[in-house]
């Protein structure tokens, strides 16, 4: 059996490739100097909370998300179960920031607006 620790940071290496995969240069955080820090790093103004557990309190682990989160980032927890794909959680209003600057994008992508220039 695989203590918790390997395990966490096995998962976090593995969040940080999936990352990779959608062109995000990601690796694990400070942690593997033993210092604290993100569980990833490489999303910027995002604090990655990377849970890769079977049982996983959401709401302990948003709360340690808040806790270790920087002044200008939005705090989110990346989990993943066994045989699952990697989800992500975050509270409403963060969520919200996040939507507005996306629908902001298609709005003006519809309207031919590319790099503050129009078609």
């Amino acid at each position: 059996m695989i203590n918790s620790k390997k395990k966490g940071a096995k998962g976090e290496r593995e969040l940080a490739n999936k990352l990779k995969e959608y062109g995000y240069n990601c690796r694990r955080g400070q942690q593997y100097n033993g210092l604290d820090g993100e569980d990833v790093v490489g999303l910027d103004y995002i604090h990655i909370e990377c849970k890769r557990v079977q049982a996983l309190n959401l709401d302990e682990a948003m709360e340690q998300a808040k806790r270790d989160c920087g002044k200008e980032q939005l705090p989110a927890v990346f989990h993943r179960k066994n045989n699952k794909k990697w989800k992500v959680t975050m509270e409403l209003n963060d969520w919200i920031k996040l939507y507005n600057e996306y629908y902001s994008s298609k709005k003006l992508e519809e309207r031919g607006v590319t790099n503050g220039k129009c078609r």
